[in-house]
């Protein structure tokens, strides 16, 4: 049992603030980082059990992973395709939003950008049953991610809703997030790694 406490900064506002405090915090941040894996795949886990769809939307995690994967992309890649829809759980209206802040620090500007903006190219297939525009991701054509955002969608996101479908487990996906999320590659807090 580990009885130690950690040091806390004294300020009660931030311009009171002191180097000595910024040692504590910055501490205690590094170490609570290195428990970011295990918190995102707690909260993936979340979306276990939930029905609409003929499969949850975990298996639809998997399964869109599990597509990248044996398609050969690399691992941030599957990563994303993992993660893509995390934010189901507490953004079910932009859900996308929701899973891009949680992969950008980690991901390439590319990857940020697909998933971030997957649920509109993923509209493709159904917005016009549902009376939208099928067509809206037009507007992004052009842009340098388009086309990949477009064959995600088409090749790992669409086809991974298949009760008899190969899916990976989460358990072989979890050494490619904790690599993944290991050392972010874009923050704020840089110097803090």
């Amino acid at each position: 049992m580990n009885d130690r406490v950690a040091p806390r900064a004294t300020f009660t506002s931030m311009e009171q603030s002191t180097v000595e405090d910024w040692v504590a915090i910055t501490t205690e941040f590094v170490s609570f980082t290195q428990g970011l894996p295990d918190r995102v795949l707690a909260h993936l886990k979340l979306l276990e059990g939930d029905g609409g769809f003929a499969v949850d939307r975990l298996t639809h995690s998997l399964q869109t992973a599990t597509l990248a994967h044996q398609d050969g992309r690399d691992e941030e890649y599957v990563v994303c395709a993992l993660l893509h829809d995390i934010g189901d759980t507490l953004g079910s209206f932009n859900h996308a939003d929701v899973a891009a802040a949680i992969v950008k620090p980690f991901v390439s500007e590319e990857n940020h950008w697909m998933v971030e903006q997957h649920a509109i190219f993923q509209g493709y297939y159904f917005f016009h049953h549902i009376g939208s525009d099928r067509d809206m991701r037009e507007r992004f054509r052009g842009h340098p991610s388009f086309e990949r955002t477009a064959l995600f969608c088409e090749r790992y996101d669409a086809p991974a809703f298949d009760p008899k479908a190969e899916t990976m487990p989460l358990d072989a996906f979890v050494p490619m997030v904790r690599r993944v999320f290991a050392v972010p590659k874009r923050t704020l807090y840089g110097n803090l790694k």
